[in-house]
Protein backbone atom coordinates (compact mmCIF):
# COMPACT_ATOMS: atom_id res chain seq x y z
CA UNK A 1 0.00 0.00 0.00
CA UNK A 2 1.35 3.40 -1.01
CA UNK A 3 1.06 5.93 1.79
CA UNK A 4 -0.31 9.39 1.02
CA UNK A 5 0.61 12.08 3.54
CA UNK A 6 -2.37 14.30 2.74
CA UNK A 7 -4.82 11.41 3.09
CA UNK A 8 -3.31 10.61 6.49
CA UNK A 9 -3.74 14.25 7.52
CA UNK A 10 -7.30 14.45 6.22
CA UNK A 11 -8.25 11.27 8.08
CA UNK A 12 -6.94 12.65 11.36
CA UNK A 13 -8.56 16.06 10.90
CA UNK A 14 -11.94 14.63 9.91
CA UNK A 15 -12.00 12.12 12.77
CA UNK A 16 -11.06 14.74 15.36
CA UNK A 17 -13.54 17.27 13.96
CA UNK A 18 -16.36 14.73 14.26
CA UNK A 19 -15.30 13.82 17.80
CA UNK A 20 -15.14 17.44 18.94
CA UNK A 21 -18.44 18.42 17.32
CA UNK A 22 -20.13 15.48 19.03
CA UNK A 23 -18.94 16.69 22.44
CA UNK A 24 -19.82 20.38 22.42
CA UNK A 25 -22.98 19.61 24.43
CA UNK A 26 -22.54 17.15 27.27
CA UNK A 27 -24.34 15.66 30.19
CA UNK A 28 -21.10 15.82 32.19
CA UNK A 29 -17.80 17.61 31.56
CA UNK A 30 -14.96 16.31 33.71
CA UNK A 31 -11.92 18.55 34.10
CA UNK A 32 -8.66 16.74 34.74
CA UNK A 33 -8.02 13.14 33.70
CA UNK A 34 -6.68 11.88 37.00
CA UNK A 35 -7.79 8.53 38.44
CA UNK A 36 -10.92 9.86 40.18
CA UNK A 37 -12.33 11.56 37.09
CA UNK A 38 -11.43 8.68 34.79
CA UNK A 39 -13.23 6.26 37.11
CA UNK A 40 -16.19 8.67 37.07
CA UNK A 41 -15.99 8.76 33.28
CA UNK A 42 -16.09 4.97 33.19
CA UNK A 43 -19.22 4.74 35.33
CA UNK A 44 -20.96 7.60 33.49
CA UNK A 45 -20.22 6.04 30.12
CA UNK A 46 -21.24 2.59 31.33
CA UNK A 47 -24.59 4.06 32.43
CA UNK A 48 -25.13 5.58 28.98
CA UNK A 49 -24.53 9.26 29.74
CA UNK A 50 -22.74 11.63 27.40
CA UNK A 51 -19.51 12.64 29.15
CA UNK A 52 -16.01 13.78 28.24
CA UNK A 53 -12.78 14.52 30.08
CA UNK A 54 -10.55 17.51 29.37
CA UNK A 55 -6.89 17.09 30.32
CA UNK A 56 -4.32 19.88 30.02
CA UNK A 57 -1.31 17.56 29.80
CA UNK A 58 -0.26 15.11 27.10
CA UNK A 59 -0.89 11.96 29.14
CA UNK A 60 -4.01 11.22 31.21
CA UNK A 61 -3.47 9.67 34.63
CA UNK A 62 -2.44 12.53 36.87
CA UNK A 63 0.05 11.57 39.57
CA UNK A 64 -0.81 7.89 39.46
CA UNK A 65 1.91 6.94 36.94
CA UNK A 66 4.81 7.68 39.27
CA UNK A 67 3.72 5.60 42.27
CA UNK A 68 5.35 6.61 45.54
CA UNK A 69 8.45 8.75 44.94
CA UNK A 70 8.92 7.15 41.48
CA UNK A 71 8.69 3.58 42.85
CA UNK A 72 6.00 2.59 40.38
CA UNK A 73 3.86 0.65 42.83
CA UNK A 74 0.86 2.11 44.66
CA UNK A 75 -1.17 0.94 47.64
CA UNK A 76 -4.86 0.17 47.89
CA UNK A 77 -7.01 -0.62 50.91
CA UNK A 78 -9.38 -3.59 51.06
CA UNK A 79 -12.65 -1.71 50.52
CA UNK A 80 -11.49 -0.29 47.18
CA UNK A 81 -10.40 -3.64 45.72
CA UNK A 82 -13.82 -4.42 44.11
CA UNK A 83 -13.59 -1.22 42.04
CA UNK A 84 -10.02 -2.04 41.00
CA UNK A 85 -11.08 -5.54 39.99
CA UNK A 86 -13.98 -4.18 37.93
CA UNK A 87 -11.46 -1.98 36.13
CA UNK A 88 -9.31 -5.02 35.36
CA UNK A 89 -6.46 -4.00 37.67
CA UNK A 90 -4.25 -6.74 39.07
CA UNK A 91 -4.05 -6.20 42.85
CA UNK A 92 -1.53 -8.18 44.87
CA UNK A 93 -1.75 -8.69 48.65
CA UNK A 94 0.59 -6.40 50.56
CA UNK A 95 1.22 -5.89 54.25
CA UNK A 96 -1.46 -5.86 56.96
CA UNK A 97 -4.58 -5.80 54.82
CA UNK A 98 -3.28 -3.50 52.10
CA UNK A 99 -2.90 -4.37 48.46
CA UNK A 100 -0.35 -3.13 45.93
CA UNK A 101 -0.67 -2.60 42.21
CA UNK A 102 1.71 -1.63 39.45
CA UNK A 103 1.08 2.08 38.91
CA UNK A 104 1.69 2.00 35.15
CA UNK A 105 -0.53 -1.02 34.56
CA UNK A 106 -3.26 0.33 36.85
CA UNK A 107 -3.30 3.72 35.15
CA UNK A 108 -3.35 2.15 31.70
CA UNK A 109 -6.30 -0.05 32.70
CA UNK A 110 -8.31 2.91 34.02
CA UNK A 111 -7.68 4.89 30.84
CA UNK A 112 -8.72 1.93 28.70
CA UNK A 113 -11.90 1.29 30.72
CA UNK A 114 -12.87 4.97 30.65
CA UNK A 115 -12.46 5.34 26.89
CA UNK A 116 -13.96 1.90 26.28
CA UNK A 117 -17.13 2.94 28.12
CA UNK A 118 -17.71 5.67 25.53
CA UNK A 119 -16.35 8.60 27.54
CA UNK A 120 -13.87 10.50 25.39
CA UNK A 121 -10.65 11.97 26.81
CA UNK A 122 -9.49 15.19 25.13
CA UNK A 123 -5.86 15.76 26.07
CA UNK A 124 -3.78 18.93 25.61
CA UNK A 125 -6.87 21.05 26.26
CA UNK A 126 -6.79 23.61 29.06
CA UNK A 127 -9.99 24.75 30.77
CA UNK A 128 -9.56 28.50 31.17
CA UNK A 129 -13.03 29.55 32.33
CA UNK A 130 -16.58 28.31 32.90
CA UNK A 131 -19.91 29.06 31.28
CA UNK A 132 -22.63 30.17 33.67
CA UNK A 133 -26.33 30.87 33.38
CA UNK A 134 -28.88 32.42 35.70
CA UNK A 135 -31.06 29.87 37.50
CA UNK A 136 -33.53 31.75 39.64
CA UNK A 137 -31.62 34.23 41.77
CA UNK A 138 -28.33 32.30 41.62
CA UNK A 139 -25.94 31.73 38.70
CA UNK A 140 -25.15 28.12 37.85
CA UNK A 141 -22.07 26.57 36.25
CA UNK A 142 -23.26 25.31 32.87
CA UNK A 143 -20.15 24.42 30.92
CA UNK A 144 -16.50 25.05 30.16
CA UNK A 145 -14.36 27.47 28.20
CA UNK A 146 -11.39 25.71 26.63
CA UNK A 147 -8.23 26.41 24.68
CA UNK A 148 -5.19 24.44 23.56
CA UNK A 149 -2.71 23.99 26.40
CA UNK A 150 0.22 25.36 24.31
CA UNK A 151 -1.80 28.53 23.61
CA UNK A 152 -2.14 29.14 27.34
CA UNK A 153 1.45 28.13 28.06
CA UNK A 154 2.82 30.57 25.47
CA UNK A 155 0.35 33.30 26.54
CA UNK A 156 -0.88 33.76 23.00
CA UNK A 157 -3.90 36.00 22.49
CA UNK A 158 -6.17 33.37 20.94
CA UNK A 159 -9.83 33.25 21.90
CA UNK A 160 -11.16 30.02 23.44
CA UNK A 161 -14.29 27.99 22.67
CA UNK A 162 -17.30 27.11 24.83
CA UNK A 163 -18.68 23.68 25.70
CA UNK A 164 -22.08 23.24 27.35
CA UNK A 165 -22.59 20.71 30.13
CA UNK A 166 -25.38 19.96 32.57
CA UNK A 167 -22.77 19.20 35.23
CA UNK A 168 -19.06 19.96 35.59
CA UNK A 169 -16.64 17.97 37.77
CA UNK A 170 -13.45 19.59 39.04
CA UNK A 171 -10.92 16.78 39.20
CA UNK A 172 -7.87 18.99 38.74
CA UNK A 173 -6.19 17.60 41.85
CA UNK A 174 -4.24 19.74 44.28
CA UNK A 175 -4.96 23.12 42.60
CA UNK A 176 -8.79 22.72 42.40
CA UNK A 177 -8.55 25.05 39.40
CA UNK A 178 -12.22 25.16 38.47
CA UNK A 179 -13.34 25.97 42.01
CA UNK A 180 -10.85 28.83 42.09
CA UNK A 181 -12.07 30.15 38.73
CA UNK A 182 -15.66 30.13 39.97
CA UNK A 183 -14.94 32.00 43.20
CA UNK A 184 -12.62 34.50 41.51
CA UNK A 185 -14.61 35.29 38.39
CA UNK A 186 -18.20 34.81 39.58
CA UNK A 187 -17.72 36.28 43.06
CA UNK A 188 -19.76 33.52 44.70
CA UNK A 189 -19.41 31.32 47.77
CA UNK A 190 -18.73 27.60 47.57
CA UNK A 191 -20.39 25.06 49.87
CA UNK A 192 -17.33 25.10 52.15
CA UNK A 193 -16.84 26.51 55.66
CA UNK A 194 -15.15 29.64 54.33
CA UNK A 195 -17.04 29.89 51.04
CA UNK A 196 -13.71 29.63 49.24
CA UNK A 197 -11.18 26.93 48.40
CA UNK A 198 -9.84 26.09 51.86
CA UNK A 199 -6.58 24.43 50.79
CA UNK A 200 -5.28 20.99 51.65
CA UNK A 201 -3.65 20.01 54.95
CA UNK A 202 -0.43 17.99 55.40
CA UNK A 203 -0.34 14.27 54.76
CA UNK A 204 -2.45 11.97 56.95
CA UNK A 205 -3.37 8.92 54.88
CA UNK A 206 -6.18 7.54 57.03
CA UNK A 207 -8.03 10.85 57.42
CA UNK A 208 -7.22 11.95 53.87
CA UNK A 209 -8.74 8.83 52.32
CA UNK A 210 -11.92 9.17 54.35
CA UNK A 211 -12.15 12.91 53.68
CA UNK A 212 -11.76 12.47 49.92
CA UNK A 213 -14.79 10.23 49.64
CA UNK A 214 -16.92 12.06 52.21
CA UNK A 215 -16.43 15.44 50.51
CA UNK A 216 -16.93 14.25 46.96
CA UNK A 217 -20.02 16.02 45.68
CA UNK A 218 -21.56 19.36 44.79
CA UNK A 219 -19.53 22.39 45.80
CA UNK A 220 -21.63 24.95 43.89
CA UNK A 221 -24.73 24.63 41.67
CA UNK A 222 -23.65 22.67 38.61
CA UNK A 223 -20.10 22.13 39.92
CA UNK A 224 -18.85 18.99 41.67
CA UNK A 225 -15.47 18.01 43.09
CA UNK A 226 -13.69 14.65 43.05
CA UNK A 227 -10.36 13.27 44.21
CA UNK A 228 -7.77 15.68 45.56
CA UNK A 229 -9.84 18.64 44.35
CA UNK A 230 -12.38 17.65 47.03
CA UNK A 231 -9.64 17.68 49.68
CA UNK A 232 -8.35 21.05 48.53
CA UNK A 233 -11.79 22.65 48.28
CA UNK A 234 -12.96 21.47 51.70
CA UNK A 235 -9.64 21.60 53.55
CA UNK A 236 -8.74 17.95 54.08
CA UNK A 237 -5.37 16.18 54.46
CA UNK A 238 -3.51 14.73 51.50
CA UNK A 239 -2.94 11.00 51.55
CA UNK A 240 0.16 10.13 49.53
CA UNK A 241 0.57 7.04 47.29
CA UNK A 242 -2.60 5.18 48.32
CA UNK A 243 -5.34 5.38 45.73
CA UNK A 244 -8.42 3.66 47.11
CA UNK A 245 -10.00 7.01 47.93
CA UNK A 246 -9.44 8.19 44.37
CA UNK A 247 -11.26 5.19 42.92
CA UNK A 248 -14.09 5.46 45.44
CA UNK A 249 -14.40 9.22 44.88
CA UNK A 250 -14.73 8.71 41.13
CA UNK A 251 -17.45 6.12 41.56
CA UNK A 252 -19.26 8.27 44.14
CA UNK A 253 -19.35 11.44 42.04
CA UNK A 254 -20.62 9.44 39.07
CA UNK A 255 -23.39 7.89 41.18
CA UNK A 256 -24.45 11.28 42.57
CA UNK A 257 -24.60 12.90 39.14
CA UNK A 258 -26.36 9.92 37.55
CA UNK A 259 -29.15 10.26 40.12
CA UNK A 260 -29.41 13.99 39.26
CA UNK A 261 -29.53 13.25 35.55
CA UNK A 262 -32.21 10.60 36.06
CA UNK A 263 -34.24 13.13 38.03
CA UNK A 264 -34.02 15.65 35.20
CA UNK A 265 -35.23 13.15 32.60
CA UNK A 266 -38.00 11.52 34.66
Amino acid sequence: MELDDTVISKSIIEAYEEKLLNHLKLDVALVGAGPANMVAGYYLGKAGWHAALFEAKLAPGGGMWGGGMMFNEIALQDDAVPIAEELGIDCQPGREGYHVMDSVGATANIISKCVGSGTVIFNLIKVVDVLFREEGSQPRVSGLVVNWSPVEKLELHVDPLGIEAKFVVDGTGHPADICRIVTRKMGVRLNTKTGDVMGEMPLWAEKGEQFTVANTGEVYPGLYVSGMAANNAFGGPRMGPIFGGMLQSGKRVAEIIIEKLKGETS
